[in-house]
């Protein structure tokens, strides 16, 4: 069975969410691996609704539901542009893939991501999507076993049956959201686009096709995705320092992109976790 993972990055109360709802992560088979970032599990079952945010990573995901009082479904989850929040009640299950960024054109490589942005597509259409694949068989595979291992090999074999189209664009754009990840040095786009010898204008093509936003908004994203971590994981955060290292002109500049974003103040929204 693929080893359970541990990455929060995003979540909103991590410790809220853990309290409500059975959340895992799983990596895939190895050869889904340039391609997948990893699966998502979740299980409930609540004597009250809960609302589960997230601030949304640069990744497409293709999502199976198990909800209250709803036959079972799939859809496609571009990437959300604000915070994402889903009420949880009663029993539920979902099991979700999470595609690396920029690796989700080469298994629907006649759209561009921008396709799916902001958008969470549902039958028929999530169909369309995947033509040559038996979805409606593939739904009872992946929600209906009670054994994990059982649900993460059915994901595999979904996955196993299609055939990503190779795609250097998509490699490339791949490897610039995870530079862009992991660097913190990265804050400006022209900047970024002149180290990796491209116009401002092709690198904003290529993350329109290709991721399904920007690189201004990837950037944006993963400095309020550091941020948010650490308000759950420092009860001292000095903001003004945070703000320095994230590439912030001032603190005032990440207080407003994180009160925009979480719908809080950073402090508050420290005080409040802790």
């Amino acid at each position: 069975m693929a080893a359970a993972r541990r990455d929060t990055r995003g979540i909103v109360d991590t410790a809220e969410l853990f309290a409500r709802v059975d959340f895992r992560l799983h990596e895939p088979a190895e050869l889904l691996r340039p391609h997948i970032e990893h699966y998502w599990l979740i299980d409930w079952n609540l004597t009250e609704p809960y609302d589960s945010q997230v601030v949304p990573h640069p990744a497409v995901h293709v999502v199976f539901q198990q909800l209250p009082d709803r036959d079972p479904f799939v859809e496609i989850a571009g990437v959300q542009l604000g915070l994402f929040t889903q009420r949880l009640e009663r029993r539920g299950r979902v099991c979700g893939i999470k595609f690396r960024p920029g690796s989700f054109r080469p298994y629907v490589p006649g759209h561009p991501v921008t396709t799916w942005t902001g958008r969470r597509i549902r039958p028929p259409e999530v169909f369309a999507a995947f033509p040559r694949t038996d979805l409606a068989a593939t739904l009872t595979t992946v929600l209906s076993p009670d054994d994990e291992e059982a649900r993460i090999a059915a994901l595999d074999t979904f996955l196993l049956t299609l055939t990503p189209r190779p795609d250097p664009q998509a490699d490339l754009a791949t490897t610039l959201v995870d530079r862009i990840r992991t660097d913190r040095t990265i804050r400006r786009v022209t900047d970024f686009a002149r180290a990796e010898g491209l116009s401002v204008r092709l690198l904003q093509r290529l993350f329109a096709a290709y991721v399904g936003v920007g690189p201004k908004w990837v950037i944006l994203r993963y400095r309020i995705h550091e941020a948010l971590e650490r308000a759950e994981t420092d009860r001292a955060v000095d903001w003004a320092s945070l703000a320095a290292d994230l590439g912030y002109a001032d603190q005032a500049h990440l207080v407003r992109d994180f009160t925009a974003t979480v719908g809080v103040p950073p402090a508050a929204y420290a005080q409040a976790v802790h």
